[in-house]
């Protein structure tokens, strides 16, 4: 299974931050969000993995490499200056991440989800990690049926947590340039289905510097960092 790690974000509010260096390089006790992430997908095996770059992204290529340090084989997939969104950039991408399921992970997150239980997951068009709603997004975004299902309508909402596996077919229908995910996996939701689970463990988006210096807070007080 390939992967891809979205990464060309402008990183608005974390400004002023990232006016100089690109959100997933910025420093979680002394290492760069975005090397969590890959570390923890080389440890489940998934070795093939392709970054989207915008904003600064030349800092990350050149930050990551070919991959080789991490045991990874990673491929580049640049937007230019502004970036395509998040479903703009996986169509841009889908060249080089095939014509299987791939899995999709945001640059700005940090989690301990276990990426393993969705290796050779089967799965329609999409199949989304959902987590209780942060204090920033009270409202969540989908429910989640007893058979596994996502949808618009019914309670609790969860929120999507920027890990998801997605199938190229999903992106078919859109024409290249910039598009937003989510109006796509809505209309997906009510035309094919797209299925999902719930995690109840440990997950943060790094949004905003407050959450940025939290994250360093709870690894302080864990002990993993002096």
């Amino acid at each position: 299974m390939k992967a891809m790690i979205l990464a060309a974000g402008r990183g608005e509010r974390m400004r002023p931050l990232t006016d100089h260096t690109p959100k997933p390089l910025l420093k979680i006790a002394g290492k760069p969000l975005i090397e969590y992430t890959l570390e923890a997908l080389v440890k489940v095996g998934i070795s093939d993995i392709v970054i989207n770059l915008a904003h600064l992204g030349e800092q990350i290529q050149s930050y990551l490499g070919n991959g080789s340090q991490y045991q990874a084989n990673i491929q580049y997939s640049d937007e230019g200056a502004t970036g395509l969104e998040n479903a703009g950039g996986i169509k841009k991408a889908l060249p080089l991440l095939g014509n299987s399921t791939f899995l999709v992970v945001n640059g700005d997150i940090s989690c301990d989800y276990h990426f393993q239980s969705l290796v050779n997951k089967d799965v329609g068009l999409a199949h989304l990690v959902l987590v209780n709603n942060p204090a920033h997004h009270p409202a969540g975004d989908f429910a989640l049926s007893p058979q596994s299902m996502l949808s618009q309508q019914g309670t609790p909402k969860y929120t999507y947590s920027g890990i998801g596996l997605y199938h190229p077919d999903l992106f078919v229908g859109i024409p290249p340039g910039k598009s937003a995910l989510a109006p796509l996996l809505k209309n997906a939701m009510q035309t094919q289905g797209i299925s999902g689970e719930f995690y109840s463990g440990f997950w943060m988006d790094i949004g905003t510097p407050e959450r940025l210096n939290m994250l360093n807070t709870r690894l302080l007080k864990a002990g993993k960092i002096d």
